[in-house]
C-alpha cells in the first residue's frame, strides 16, 4: 500500500474530508456533477500541479491538501538525496493556496517548491485518464517504458554520455582559445625556467638562514669558546684548578667535620660537570672554521631566493609551493593545447557511449514486439477486437542521452486499419482503454506504488465494462489502484467503494465522501443499475454483481 490518507479543507465545494484509504482495488462513484474527481484534482495539486486560485472553495480564504504516504525504500533514497527528514515510515505532503492563487508546499514538515512535488510524484503516482494517455506521446516516457520492460537500465549509457559531453567541451574550449592557452602556456614555462634555476626545496629557507646566521657570526663564536676553556682550565688561575683546591681543603678537614663530606660530593659533581665543558669546547673549537667560501655560496643562494620572491611578489618561503602550482598549472595547459590528444580522448569516450547506446538499442529491439503482442493482447477484451499496438523505433537524427533510439507507440483501433501514432487516434474512449491495457501490461515495472484511473471506462459497457473492472482488480493485487468509474460493473470489482455525493447546505454546494459496504454498497450499484428509482430488480441485479444473489443463498440453505 502506499496512499494512506488524504484531507481536503475547502477545496473547489469539499469544506472538510479526511479519507483513509485501504490497499488494494478502490473506486469512487456518485452522481453526476457531485464530484468524483475532486479527489484527484486534490492529489495532482498536493503533488505540485499548478495551483489555480479557483480550486479555493466559494467564501473561503484559503485551501488546504494533505496526503499521506507509506514510506517506501524509493521515497526514502528521494528524501534523503533531497534533504527531507523521514518520520516514522510515513511521508506528509501539504499543500495551501490562497485566494490570490499564492501556494505553499511542505515534504514531512519541512518547505518545499511545487518542483519538488512533481519529482516526489512520480515515484508516488501514476495517474491515468480520457487524456493521461498524452504521456504516452512524450518520447521521454515512451522510451522509458520500453526500456522497463526491456530492463534496459540507462544509468551507464548517461554517464558515458556525460563523459562524451565533457570530453567535447575540453576539445571545443582548446579549439577556440588555443592562442590565449599558447600564450599563457610560454608565459607559465618562462616563469618554471626561472624558478628551476633555483629549485627551491621546502623548508631550505629557514635552513639557509639558520646556516648563514651560524656562519657569519663564527669568529665570535671561536672567541667565547676560547674564552670560555681559557677560563676552565688555566693552570693557575682556572675555574677547575679552583675547584680542586676548594675540594682539597674541605677533604683535608673531613675527619673533624662530617658534614665536609656532602660538600666534597657537591664539588666533585661541579668539577665533573665542568671537565665535560671544557673537553666539549676543545672538541668545537678542533672543528670549528670560518669557511668563508660556504659563507659566500650561501649569500649568493640566499640573494638569489630574494631577487626571484620579488620578481613574483611572493615571500622567499612560499616559492617551493608556487613552484609546485605553476608545474601543476603547465601540465594543464599542455594538456589543453594538446589537440590531438582531446581528440583522441572525445573519439575514445564517443565510442565508449556508442558501444552501450548499441547494447540498448538490442534489447529494446528484442522487448519491441513482446510489449507489442502483450498489449495488442490485452486490447482485445477491452472494446478494442482486431486492434492492434504497435511499439516502432527508429534511429535519431543524432545521439541523446537517451541513446540513439526514438521509439513511437503505433495503434489501430479496429480490423484492418493502419496503425497510426497513439496521438493521431481519435476517440476519447479508445485512448483510455489502451492506456489501460498498457498499464496492465506493464503494471509491474513502473516505480509508482499507487495508480489511479479517472473514468478510463468512459464509452464501454457490457462484457468490456466487466473486463474492466476484472483488470483494475488484478492490478490491485500488486499496486493500489483507485478508479473514478461510472459503471457498476467496475464498481463490483473493488475492494473498498467510496461515494462521493453533493448537497446544498446554507445555500452552499458541497460535496463529501464516505466509505459504503453490505445494503449501502447494494444500493449505490443498484443506483448506477437503474438511476435514483431503486426497484427491486435492480436491487436483485446489484446483488448478483456483489456475489450475493438471494437466489444463491436459498440453494446453499437448500
Amino acid at each position: 500500500m502506499s496512499l494512506k490518507r488524504i484531507g481536503l479543507k475547502d477545496f473547489v465545494i469539499v469544506q472538510t474530508l479526511d479519507l483513509d484509504l485501504s490497499a488494494g482495488f478502490t473506486v469512487l462513484t456518485g452522481e453526476t456533477g457531485a464530484g468524483k474527481s475532486i479527489l484527484i484534482d486534490a492529489l495532482q495539486l498536493a503533488l505540485g500541479e499548478r495551483a489555480d486560485a479557483g480550486s479555493v472553495r466559494e467564501g473561503a480564504q484559503r485551501a488546504e491538501v494533505s496526503a499521506e504516504f507509506d514510506l517506501t525504500t524509493a521515497t526514502h533514497a528521494w528524501l534523503e538525496e533531497a534533504g527531507f527528514e523521514s518520520q516514522d515510515d510515513v511521508l506528509l505532503l501539504r499543500r495551501t493556496l490562497d485566494r490570490q492563487g499564492k501556494s505553499r508546499a511542505w515534504i514531512n514538515g519541512s518547505a518545499a517548491t511545487a518542483s519538488q512535488l512533481r519529482e516526489l510524484g512520480d515515484v508516488l503516482l501514476d495517474i491515468h485518464g480520457q487524456h493521461a494517455w498524452q504521456s504516452l506521446t512524450r518520447p521521454a516516457s515512451v522510451l522509458g517504458l520500453l526500456d522497463a520492460y526491456a530492463g534496459a537500465h540507462s544509468t551507464e549509457l548517461g554517464q558515458r554520455w556525460q563523459a562524451w559531453r565533457e570530453a567535447q567541451r575540453k576539445l571545443s574550449e582548446a579549439q577556440s582559445s588555443q592562442e590565449v592557452l599558447t600564450r599563457e602556456r610560454e608565459r607559465l614555462s618562462w616563469q618554471l625556467g626561472e624558478i628551476e634555476k633555483l629549485s627551491p626545496k621546502a623548508q631550505e629557507w629557514d635552513d639557509l638562514q639558520t646556516q648563514q646566521q651560524r656562519l657569519s657570526h663564527m669568529q665570535s663564536l671561536i672567541e667565547a669558546t676560547e674564552g670560555a676553556s681559557q677560563a676552565l682550565s688555566d693552570d693557575d688561575s682556572g675555574a677547575l684548578a679552583a675547584l680542586h683546591r676548594a675540594m682539597q681543603a674541605l677533604q683535608d678537614q673531613m675527619a673533624h667535620e662530617p658534614e665536609f663530606e656532602a660538600m666534597v660530593q657537591v664539588l666533585q659533581s661541579c668539577i665533573a660537570q665542568a671537565e665535560d665543558v671544557a673537553h666539549s669546547a676543545q672538541s668545537w673549537l678542533r672543528h670549528a672554521d670560518l669557511d668563508p667560501q660556504r659563507l659566500a655560496e650561501l649569500d649568493e643562494r640566499m640573494c638569489l631566493w630574494m631577487s626571484l620572491a620579488r620578481r613574483f611578489r611572493r615571500e622567499p618561503d612560499e616559492l617551493p609551493a608556487v613552484w609546485t602550482q605553476w608545474q601543476q598549472e603547465l601540465a594543464t595547459l599542455d594538456e589543453a593545447t594538446d589537440l590531438n590528444g582531446l581528440k583522441t580522448r572525445c573519439e575514445q569516450a564517443e565510442q565508449a557511449y556508442r558501444q552501450e547506446a548499441l547494447r540498448l538499442r538490442q534489447l529494446r529491439h528484442k522487448a519491441a514486439p513482446k510489449l507489442s503482442a502483450t498489449v495488442t493482447a490485452a486490447m482485445q477484451g477491452l472494446g478494442l477486437a482486431g486492434g492492434v499496438f504497435e511499439v516502432q523505433i527508429q534511429d535519431l537524427p543524432q545521439a541523446q542521452s537517451s541513446g540513439l533510439d526514438e521509439v513511437i507507440f503505433l495503434v489501430a483501433g479496429h480490423p484492418g486499419a493502419t496503425p497510426k501514432p497513439l496521438g493521431k487516434v481519435a476517440s476519447g474512449g479508445e485512448l483510455s482503454r489502451i492506456a489501460l491495457a498498457i498499464a496492465v501490461t506493464t503494471s509491474q515495472l513502473g516505480q509508482a506504488s499507487t495508480l489511479i484511473f479517472d473514468e478510463v471506462d468512459s464509452g464501454v459497457g457490457g462484457a468490456v465494462a466487466e473486463t474492466v473492472g476484472r483488470l483494475l482488480k488484478q492490478l490491485g493485487t500488486d499496486r493500489q489502484v483507485l478508479a473514478v468509474t461510472h459503471l457498476p460493473q467496475v464498481a463490483a470489482c473493488a475492494d473498498q467503494h467510496l461515494v462521493v455525493s453533493k448537497s446544498v447546505i446554507e445555500g452552499h454546494t458541497l460535496s463529501s465522501v464516505h466509505p459504503v459496504a453490505g445494503e449501502q454498497r447494494v444500493r449505490e450499484i443498484a443506483r448506477m443499475l437503474g438511476g435514483e428509482r431503486l426497484s427491486d430488480t435492480t436491487l436483485a441485479h446489484a446483488k448478483e454483481m456483489l456475489g450475493t444473489a438471494p437466489a444463491s443463498k436459498k440453494k446453499a440453505r437448500g
